[in-house]
This record gives structure tokens, C-alpha cells and sequence, in this order.
């Protein structure tokens, strides 16, 4: 089985392109710079969205990008790329593959179309409005997880929770549920969508983290919102809940209300 949608074909190019990119610096020791928000940045991250965006603008060049290492262009078009090229460069950098790249696809702002790529685990899902999704071209399913309390729950890290309403939020969320993981980036999202994992929550975000993974999570039964249960676009802000099953999504959504309200 594959997906189709006009621009797939792109969306695996942009990819291919991240992967050798990626390989050629792995485990390796590479220079390491710290942004203006403390974030950091590689060699690696910045070769990745400039071979990306060079490619959209010579191939579409009506297409607008968001991109988290070069900034923003036409973003009034009706189609715009969002660009992650390393989520998780701490990862990265300390040689564990819990990193992706991530190629979104919004049209009129709503994501229609997600890729999550692991280059070393040689692991791609893909997601597409309106169609189920696949890791490495096979239909994936997210798994029964009706209650909470008996939720696996994935977020990166707790320092990422830094206002008073997210810190209650995650200490709330993960005290509720059964089994806590921690470091996991956005390969969250794919175990999930893969049936390993029951819920993510994570606070700090962009809608170069998140815009992704809206067609994977969806695609595979399950449901991701923002904190309030709205749904995702690329204008959301930083407070994002993925489950697999939405009877847990709405069991998390209200352990997040009670707790932030």
C-alpha cells in the first residue's frame, strides 16, 4: 500500500535529500552552536533546510516555507512546507536515534500531508488526510488504550514544561497515567501511530515539531490537538496532546483542563 497526494513525490525528495546529510555527520563530533532561545544547532541542521528550501524554491516556487533554521517565506500562499530538518538535535548530537526530520505539507494553514523520517533506523511514516498511514510504505494502526490510567506517555523531557500552566499540566498528565518515557522526541508520534505508545504530551513547541505528525496521528486512528482539544494548524500554539485512541485523548484533555484551568 501507498499514500498519494499531488505533492508526495516532493515530500520523499525533500526527505532523501536530509538522509545522507544526516548519515555523514552521525556519531560524529561536529560543531555545535547555541541559538538565541538556548536551542541548539548543528552544521547538519542548517546544510539539511538549505538543500530543502532550495529544492521547493526551484521546483515550487508558488509554495511558501516555515522552516525552524532559516526563517519564513509566503507564508500567505495556498500550500506551505514546514521544515524541521533535525527534531531533536540534542539527540543528535548525543548519538541517539530518537531524532527525525520532519516535512509537513499545510494547505490554507491545516496540515494534509506528514512525513517523519529516522535516516539511521532507515524509518519513514507517512501520513495523508483522508488515508491511513504508513512506515515504510506498510499500513500502520494505533492501538486500543481506553483509560488513562493504563496509558504508556511519551514526552522529550520535564524542563521543557517552563509556565506555571504547563508544569501543572505535565505533572498532572503523568501522574495519571501507567507508564512513563522520557527522551523521545518526535519519534513519539510514530509509536504511537505504530501502536506502541498510548498518548503524548509536550509543552515549548513550534509548528515545526508538531505539523507533521498531524496526518500520521490521524492516519492511524488516533487524534492530536492542542491542550483546549482544538485541532492543530500551523498558527497553534505551543501545548500539544497525540493519543492513539481517542477515548484516552479525551481522558488526557480533561486531566489537562481540570489541572490548568
Amino acid at each position: 500500500m501507498t499514500n498519494s497526494h499531488p505533492f508526495l513525490a516532493m515530500a520523499h525528495k525533500l526527505a532523501d535529500v536530509a538522509r545522507p546529510v544526516l548519515q555523514s555527520y552521525y556519531r560524529k563530533p561536529v560543531e555545535i552552536d547555541v541559538k538565541g532561545d538556548a536551542s541548539l544547532v548543528t552544521i547538519a541542521d542548517r546544510e539539511i533546510e538549505r538543500a530543502m528550501r532550495d529544492m521547493i524554491n526551484a521546483e515550487l516556487p508558488d509554495h511558501g516555507i516555515l522552516g525552524e533554521e532559516h526563517g519564513s517565506e509566503n507564508l500567505d500562499a495556498e500550500y506551505v512546507w514546514v521544515l524541521d530538518p533535525i527534531d531533536g538535535t540534542k539527540s543528535f548530537i548525543a548519538g541517539k536515534p530518537s531524532f527525525n526530520t520532519l516535512i509537513a505539507l499545510c494547505q490554507n494553514g491545516k496540515p494534509v500531508l506528514g512525513l517523519i523520517d529516522q535516516a539511521i533506523l532507515d524509518e519513514r511514516w507517512i501520513g495523508v488526510t483522508g488515508q491511513a498511514t504508513t512506515l515504510n510504505d506498510k499500513p500502520i494502526k494505533a492501538r486500543a488504550c481506553e483509560h488513562l490510567k493504563d496509558a504508556t506517555i511519551f514526552t522529550t523531557g520535564p524542563d521543557l514544561f517552563i509556565t506555571p500552566k504547563a508544569i501543572a499540566g505535565y505533572k498532572a498528565s503523568f501522574g495519571a497515567a501507567r507508564h512513563p518515557i522520557y527522551g523521545i522526541d518526535s519519534y513519539g508520534y510514530g509509536l504511537i501511530a505504530m501502536g506502541f505508545g498510548d498518548v503524548l504530551v509536550e509543552s515549548n513547541l513550534q509548528p515545526y515539531d508538531f505539523c507533521a505528525a498531524v496526518p500520521v496521528i490521524e492516519g492511524a486512528g488516533g487524534v492530536i490537538t492542542d491542550w483546549d482539544g482544538t485541532a492543530l494548524t500551523i498558527n497553534s500554539g505551543d501545548l500539544v496532546i497525540a493519543s492513539g485512541d481517542a477515548r484516552c485523548h479525551g481522558e488526557g484533555l480533561d486531566v489537562l483542563r481540570a489541572a490548568t484551568a
